[in-house]
């Protein structure tokens, strides 16, 4: 695991803790994939607002704390905000709000809705006749929604080779209506597919960088709680919880240990 990769996960378990809020095993098994997304967009945490920016969607919106936290280490706010995350009145909010977090394009939450809004960021960029690229990372659970395949239709048709989509292949579906050959199937409705270790952060950055041509799909192969034994052990009963003072050192103890 890389260094700040380890501090990412580090700020994840806190901020769940004192605020008794988030998903940690999905904000864990996204880290790689958004420290490959901010390697290789152009940014600026100087100026969010920079016309001349490349655009990011988390579609998977309750992994917003992981998304605060990237945001935070490259030098978007300090990591000290955060910890109001899910308080009263806090612009940290369980889903991200557009309006009021810098760095963030777009409120997610709903599932399936993040993608036709990365579709639709990507149209307007290929008519203004820009060379903005934009990516969105999904969930597999989130797959189950027809509005994701409802997009990507649209982006094949479109011929929008300056969208990405990360899949987030976690397995976190393997209990409902689970996925298990998604290549495949982004492949046979027209998109240019990568298969990589999620959470080899090298190999996700090339993966972002691949060929033009059609719609890319990112499958980033991760395990939903990656870097913690007990997350990855019993990820459904911690689907929605946060540690309390006695788990919280064992979880920090587990990820510091963590060698995979």
């Amino acid at each position: 695991m890389n260094p700040e990769a380890r501090a990412i996960r580090r700020a994840i378990l806190d901020i769940a803790h004192v605020s008794g809020h988030g998903h940690i095993p999905t904000c864990f098994s996204v880290v790689e994939s958004l420290q490959a997304v901010y390697d290789t967009l152009r940014h600026d945490p100087a100026n969010p607002d920079w016309d001349g920016r490349d655009l990011f969607v988390l579609s998977k919106g309750h992994a917003a704390l992981g998304l605060y936290c990237v945001l935070a280490l490259r030098g978007y706010f300090p990591i000290a905000d955060v910890h109001a995350f899910g308080a009263a009145g806090s612009r940290f909010g369980c889903h991200a709000d557009r309006f009021k977090v810098p760095g963030v394009e777009a409120s997610t939450g709903s599932l399936g809705h993040g993608i036709g809004l990365a579709v639709g960021m990507a149209l307007a960029a290929r008519i203004d006749g820009g060379d903005r690229r934009v990516v969105t990372l999904i969930g597999d659970g989130e797959a189950n929604e027809g509005t994701v395949w409802e997009a990507i239709m649209v982006a094949v048709d479109q011929r929008l080779d300056n969208l990405t989509v990360i899949y987030d292949h976690n397995k976190s579906q393997t209990r409902c209506l689970a996925i298990p050959n998604p290549g495949e199937r982004f492949a046979a409705f027209g998109c240019a597919v990568r298969v990589v270790d999620g959470h080899d952060r090298d190999a996700l950055a090339a993966a972002l960088g691949g060929d033009g041509g059609a719609p890319r799909v990112v499958i980033a192969d991760t395990r939903k709680g990656w870097g913690c034994r007990t997350l990855v052990d019993d990820m459904f009963a911690w689907h929605r919880r946060s540690p309390n003072a006695r788990e919280l050192p064992i979880l920090m103890e587990e990820l510091d240990a963590w060698t995979v």
